[in-house]
């Protein structure tokens, strides 16, 4: 800093005064609205419960070669087609050959849980068909229940032959808060300024 500079900051600050003290107070009252905890509450469904808020009394029945489609509203139908068409790579699958009801609900939610943690959004579940149960498609029919219970669950489609059909199912699953931030700074660097 110049002579000049410095002559001309001390005349700038002749009339200023120190604080008495450094330390200032934010008295900012926080509110939580509803939107808050409806948020809030959505976005700890999978942690919270345990897996036995899916019932094991009743699911609608289907039959061993339906189809199973869902998407929740606000999902794109871009997105949920190129799901259904077997276009996102599976990132994690599981499948539930072999187990009772209640081990295959438990397994859902926790394979779901561990997924969200690890930032995974594409899955395939493997349920069968249940051609040879009594009654049919009964594993089919309870997985295709539970999963839009489950509120991080953004869409399901029955998978393409390749991937076992009506056999199994992709699930989409929703942007963790970590993946929703990365989006946004993607697309901050994209715009022009």
């Amino acid at each position: 800093m110049s002579q000049e500079d410095f002559e001309l900051f001390q005349q700038m600050m002749e009339d200023v005064k120190p604080l008495k003290h450094d330390t200032a107070e934010l008295k900012k009252a926080l509110q939580i609205t509803d939107t808050h905890l409806a948020r809030q509450e959505a976005a700890m469904k999978l942690e919270q419960h345990e897996s036995d808020y899916l019932s094991l009394e009743h699911a609608p029945q289907i039959r061993p070669h339906d189809l199973i489609e869902f998407k929740r509203n606000g999902v794109q139908d871009g997105v949920y087609r190129k799901l259904r068409l077997g276009k996102y790579p599976v990132q994690a699958r599981l499948d539930l050959h072999r187990k009772t009801l209640e081990q295959a609900r438990d397994e859902i939610v926790k394979f779901l849980r561990q997924c969200m943690r690890m930032d995974i959004r594409t899955v395939l579940i493997i349920h069968g068909k249940g051609e040879h149960s009594n009654p049919p498609a009964l594993m089919k029919s309870y997985v295709s229940y539970w999963l839009p219970q489950i509120e991080e669950v953004q869409c399901v489609h029955s998978a393409q032959r390749f991937h076992g059909g009506s056999g199994a199912l992709y699930v989409l699953l929703r942007k963790s808060q970590v993946q929703k931030q990365e989006n946004r700074e993607r697309h901050q660097k994209r715009r022009p300024h």
